[in-house]
């Protein structure tokens, strides 16, 4: 599909500069799969220069936040893994004196994992590609591979054909939906996801800041969403962002959250101005000396999200020949290196039945609302929809 094998898709996760490879979470579950992903992100030579090791902060003030990283470091002393509690901010700065400058700041606590780091993901999406093309994969892109519409046989139940913005049909016995954010768009979802939009900034570093910020930890502000990246070492920014409730584009024709369907080459620089807002707060705490800074630009980035933040890998209800992988829900990259063999297990139906139970799709959210209350590590305001202004400037 074209959304994956463009040269860009400004908007998807799979060209952006940076995502954070880690494997605490609250679920043991996810925490033993991050940590299997993690090793081969570490230690597999085709990832070499695409994956950076380096420290995590994780830090909350409130008690939502420190509950959520609680449960973080249990699962990680299930792991057998150590981690290094860090009580006030005095033990933060003891680790990392580029935090906060010189503001006092109350009540924040949390933990550094050590065994953690960031991937460049388009260059890690490059990879796998190349390795698709090797092992004769073809694929079909532009107006060709721009699938519309699936072709539907009503007395089987089964999808014959993807019909295609150029009005060529293409045949399958077999069909897998992967597109993500757009994935509603193809598919009804029986409010089992949706769509939504989290901001992010990139600001210019100077070589004197690229020197000043090169010990920066990866830093997650579980009361606020807010996190950052250190500098990036070949794009030479810091990037910025907030792992959020979002924002929601629902659309007239079948009143669901969608992404922009227009192709480009790059971003649109907009972020709504309350994200902007959210974002540069973050860093007049937690980085002050560059909250006067200009930001180079501003963007949105879709997510697809599920009620409980799990994954779909599954048949799709209404096709018995329709496959999905879908609903990353904004921790889904970090698996790249191993959700592959998930994803054929459950296509082959091999997979384990814990796995299967919690990738399954759920129909019992269908007449249900207010459902997505998420794995518990969002923060921030609750989720609104764009403004008509801000759509016509997605």
């Amino acid at each position: 599909m074209p959304k994956l094998t463009e040269k860009k898709v400004p908007d998807g996760s799979s060209v952006d500069i940076s995502r954070v490879i880690r494997f605490d979470y609250r679920d043991p579950l996810y925490a033993k799969l991050a940590k299997e992903a993690f090793d081969v992100w570490r230690d597999d030579r085709r990832f070499r220069g695409i994956f950076h090791h380096g420290p995590n902060a994780f830090i909350a003030s409130k008690a939502y936040g420190r509950t959520h990283l609680k449960k973080c470091t249990d699962a990680l002393d299930g792991l057998n893994h150590p981690w290094e509690p860090m009580p006030d901010q005095g033990a933060i700065k003891s680790k990392f004196p580029i935090l906060y400058g010189d503001t006092v700041h109350t009540h924040l606590s949390g933990y550094c994992n050590r065994s953690s780091g960031w991937a460049d993901a388009q260059k890690a999406i490059t990879v796998l590609r190349n390795q698709c093309i090797e092992r004769g994969v073809s694929f079909v892109c532009g107006k060709q591979g721009t699938v519309t519409a699936f072709q539907k046989d009503t007395t089987t139940r089964r999808i014959v054909a993807a019909q295609t913005e150029s009005g060529h049909d293409i045949q399958g016995d077999y069909f897998i939906l992967s597109a993500g954010a757009w994935s509603t768009s193809l598919a009804p979802m029986y409010n089992s996801t949706i769509s939504t939009a989290q901001v992010l900034a990139f600001i210019k570093l100077t070589d004197d800041e690229m020197e000043a910020y090169k010990d920066l930890p990866l830093y997650i502000d579980y009361d606020s969403g807010w996190f950052c990246f250190p500098p990036h070492p070949e794009a030479r920014v810091l990037k910025i962002a907030v792992h959020g409730w979002g924002y929601t584009r629902t659309t007239e024709q079948n009143g669901v959250s969608l992404p922009p369907t227009t192709t480009r080459n790059k971003r649109t620089n907009f972020a709504p101005a309350d994200g902007v807002e959210r974002l540069r707060a973050g860093l007049g705490t937690i980085l002050p000396s560059l909250v006067e800074r200009e930001f180079d630009r501003v963007a949105v980035c879709w997510y697809n999200d599920t009620p409980s933040g799990d994954f779909i890998i599954d048949y799709h209800p209404d096709h018995t020949n329709l496959f999905l992988a879908t609903a990353g829900s904004g921790h889904a990259f970090k698996f790249l290196t191993v959700l592959g063999k998930y994803v054929a297990q459950a296509f082959e139906r091999t997979l384990p039945s814990g796995l299967q139970q919690r990738w399954r799709f759920r129909m019992e959210y269908k007449d249900r609302e207010d459902t997505f209350h998420g794995d518990g590590s969002r923060g921030g305001p609750a989720r609104r929809e764009f403004t008509p202004q801000e759509k016509a400037l997605l």
